[in-house]
């Protein structure tokens, strides 16, 4: 449908697999997932979302043996995200109400915004980010179980003063979110 994917990747029986939570029998490779993804013949972005540490190295030689090049990497542990980083795998690091100072800023390509409890990103935050020419995802409000629309008025704007290639936003809405956005 010409959306990038956010998933959750962690490791089963020395393999990558798609799963959030602890992965049961036939949880899907990431290799499958991959396929799925190269077979739509469009390079659109991926959000691998860390869920256990170690995993860099496979991961590495999976992007590289798939050509994927549109994809960064977040939400892992600091000390893992730093040998992500290291790696010159993309990585995003995240800036929350709880981690006001992003952990490795210098060496991530992008800022994962996240909002848990309240809305408290301004355009200066986002701005600032891009000063020093930083990516940026900011998460929707519903997938922490709150109203989006609101938010989504305050970040109309945004799109046309950045530009697409630096913003995105990870929401439960795609179809929704595009329509609104390109009202």
């Amino acid at each position: 449908m010409g959306f990038g994917t956010e998933t959750d990747i962690r490791d089963q029986d020395c393999q990558l697999v798609i799963s959030h939570d602890m992965p049961g029998v036939g949880a899907m490779s990431a290799e499958q997932f991959f396929d799925i993804y190269k077979s739509a013949k469009q390079e659109l972005p991926l959000a691998l979302n860390i869920k256990a540490d170690g995993l860099q190295l496979e991961l590495a030689r999976l992007l590289a043996l798939y050509e994927i090049n549109n994809y960064f990497v977040f939400d892992m542990a600091v000390p893992d995200g730093l040998l992500y980083a290291r790696q010159g795998l993309h990585t995003f690091t995240r800036h929350s109400e709880y981690e006001p100072q992003p952990a490795y800023y210098e060496l991530a390509q992008g800022v994962w915004l996240d909002e848990f409890n309240d809305h408290w990103l301004t355009d200066t935050v986002i701005e600032a980010h891009l000063a020093a020419d930083k990516s940026i995802c900011i998460v929707s409000p519903e997938l922490h179980k709150r109203n989006h629309a609101q938010e989504w008025l305050q970040y109309q704007h945004l799109e046309a003063k950045i530009g697409k290639d630096r913003l995105m936003l990870c929401t439960d809405f795609p179809e929704q979110a595009r329509e609104f956005f390109n009202e």
